[in-house]
Order: structure tokens, then sequence, then C-alpha cells
């Protein structure tokens, strides 16, 4: 089978087009037939050595597809399911092994691409508006990266249970497409402070909570824009990593929380993983959510959909298809 692998840490470059051994199930896993994989923001931590690992690596982390072996024990899915699966590295490839305990049923109104499109950062933008700050009416967030994959699924659930909504994005044409998922204000971070437009939109209060995907560009000033024991969300580094930071800062800026939440320790049982992807396909299949695809690449072309990601072009998902 064809897969993407690194044999390197590097840029966009490493990433090899090349025949690989069709993988095969063990005891409590099953092997999918991939039909689309997403390409998320870690991907290039794991290309650049970032996040470390033993290489040769196939990257990707989520994927759909249909059910095409099953190992030993194996009773949840069937031969010709079509399912959804997030936290396995692999997906960017023909054929993908995947622990059985990962695997989300895709209701037969949604297509492999619509899933695969969602899953990891669906189930993510479902934690942190429900589980990591409990969003609720009166609630106002800041979110970051607005227009990315993460921050459109979580400006539209947020909104959903409520909250009001401040959004920052870096251009116009992103900015259209934020507030016609409901965002109710948007800040051009390209031509304002955004810390200086958050403060003035809540009258100098603050936010009660700052969901920020972006890192080391955006940290500070985010802590500056909370109110009184606002939380900071730290979900993601797409600038680079957040230096070191003196806890004391927390106290003398309100007595903050800080939070370095990751989707793994949100669904880390099987039911969890159901009720989050479930919740999500429902919303899907009901219109109350909209998943928007960007672009989506032959499998071939992943070096090029990494420099597309980098490049901060998103206006949605983007996907590989073998």
């Amino acid at each position: 089978m064809k897969a993407i692998c690194i044999h390197e840490f590097g840029g966009p470059e490493v990433l090899r087009y090349e025949d690989v051994a069709i993988p095969e199930p063990g005891p409590g896993e099953v092997r999918i037939k991939i039909e689309a994989a997403g390409v998320n923001y870690v991907d290039t931590y794991h290309r650049t050595g970032s996040y470390k690992g033993e290489l040769p690596i196939t990257l990707g982390m989520e994927g759909a597809g249909t059910v095409d072996a099953l190992g030993a024990g194996v009773t949840s899915v069937r031969h010709g399911d079509q399912v959804a699966y997030a936290m396995t590295r692999g997906s960017y490839a023909e054929y993908a092994v995947v622990p059985e305990s990962n695997l989300a049923r895709v209701p037969r109104d949604i297509s492999a691409r619509e899933a695969a499109a969602v899953i990891l950062q669906g189930m993510t933008a479902h934690f942190l508006a429900t589980s990591t700050f409990v969003l609720h009416r009166n609630h106002v967030a800041l979110i970051h990266a607005a227009a990315g994959g993460v921050g459109g699924l979580l400006v539209q659930m947020a909104k959903r249970r409520g909250a009001r909504v401040i959004a920052t994005c870096s251009t116009e044409e992103k900015a259209a497409r934020v507030r016609r998922l409901g965002a109710d204000e948007v800040i051009l971070y390209s031509q304002v402070d955004f810390e200086t437009e958050a403060k003035r939109l809540t009258d100098g209060i603050g936010v009660h909570v700052v969901y920020d995907g972006v890192g080391q560009a955006t940290f500070m000033k985010s802590l500056n824009c909370l109110r009184r024991r606002g939380m900071m969300v730290l979900f993601g580094a797409a600038s680079g990593p957040v230096p070191p930071l003196d806890p004391q800062v927390l106290n003398t800026k309100g007595s903050l929380f800080l939070t370095r939440p990751t989707l793994s320790d949100y669904v880390a049982t099987r039911e969890r993983l159901q009720r989050r992807a479930g919740d999500v396909f429902a919303w899907m299949s009901s219109g109350e959510l909209e998943v928007p695809i960007d672009r989506t690449f032959p499998l071939a072309e992943a070096a090029e959909a990494h420099r597309y990601i980098e490049g901060r072009k998103t206006l949605g998902k983007l996907l590989l298809t073998p």
C-alpha cells in the first residue's frame, strides 16, 4: 500500500510517498481502509520532531473509512462498517490499524470525508466547550484562530451553549466566515491589538475564558484579556511553544486558572469517546453544526498540505485522500 512516511525530522520536504506493507490487526484491533485522513497542526509537530517519535513514522492522527479486517476479540464493529477515529497515528495511508476502543461509528447520512473532517477537531471543540470550561449563557469567551478547524467548530458550540463569542482572525475573508458561524464580535488581530479590543468589548472587565491554540504569539496578551478568576485554556502552539511561566503571574493578574488539556484525557473511556463523537455527528445530521472542508489533497501531495496549513491559509478542514 501507499503511505506518507518520514525517515528524518524536518520540513515538508521530508514527507515521502512510498510503498509499505499492509498492516495486520492484532487482538482488539481493526484494519480500516482509509477513505479520507484529516490534516491537523499536530501532524507538523510530529514531522519536525517537536513531539518526539521513533522513526520511521507514518503521519496522521485521524481518519475515516470502512472496516476491512478484524483482530481477535473485536465485537463492536463488522466488516464493511463505516467508522472514524482519532488519536492513533498512521492515517496518511491507504490502510491503518486502529484499536477498537478508538473507533466511532459514522451515521449513514455522514460521508467518510465529513467524518474525517470532524472527528478529532470536533471532539476537541466538544470537550473545550463542555468540560474544560463549562460554557453557559452569559459567559464571554475569546476564541483565537476562529477561522481554523477547531476554532470554527468551537465558535458554533460556544454559541449553541449560549455564550457570547469574541473571535480573532487575520483577514476580512476569515472574519466574514467567523461571523457567519455565529461569532458576536470579530477582532482582526492583523489590524488592531486584540488585547485592547477585548477589553473595550467587555467594558474593561475581561472575558471568562480564552481558548488559545496559537501559543507563543498570543499567550501573555491572552492572560491580560481575562477577568478575575478567568481561565486560560491553552490547547495548542501553532506559533511556537509558550516559555516557562512563573505561577505568581496568575496571582498578580487576578487569581487566574491555567490549563493545558489534551483530547486523550477527555475520551479516556470508550463511553466518553462515543458520547462526544455521537453529539458531534448528531449536530451535523440535524444541521446544527457546519463542518467546512477547505481543501482536499491527494495523499501523494501531503507535503503541499503541510505547507498550506503552516502558511495559516486555512478556512476550514484539510483532508488527504488515497
